[in-house]
């Protein structure tokens, strides 16, 4: 799976935006924490779910139910708006 390129990411201040462009079908903006910024930036490339699980899993200190947890809320959000190519 991957970020459509009909969304743009965009982090400030310690804040996540996913914007789409006008060529998306969703309209409107995501807003999401630092575990959200750091899914999408993974995303920015072709990534399984597992590998994307074990990327968080390293990148923060957390027990493994809490990160697949996270990882599974943001890919169906995603999925929701259509911004995940599979």
């Amino acid at each position: 799976m991957k970020l459509n390129k009909n969304f743009i990411l965009h982090v400030a201040e310690g804040e996540t935006l996913l914007v789409p462009t006008g060529d998306a079908e969703f309209s409107g903006i995501i807003r999401g924490n630092a575990t959200l910024g750091a899914v999408l930036e993974l995303l920015r490339e072709e990534i399984t779910e597992e590998k994307l699980i074990a990327s968080m899993k390293v990148k923060f200190d957390a027990p493994l139910e809490t990160i697949e947890a996270d990882v599974e809320r943001a890919l169906a959000v995603l999925r929701k708006v259509g911004a995940l190519d599979e």
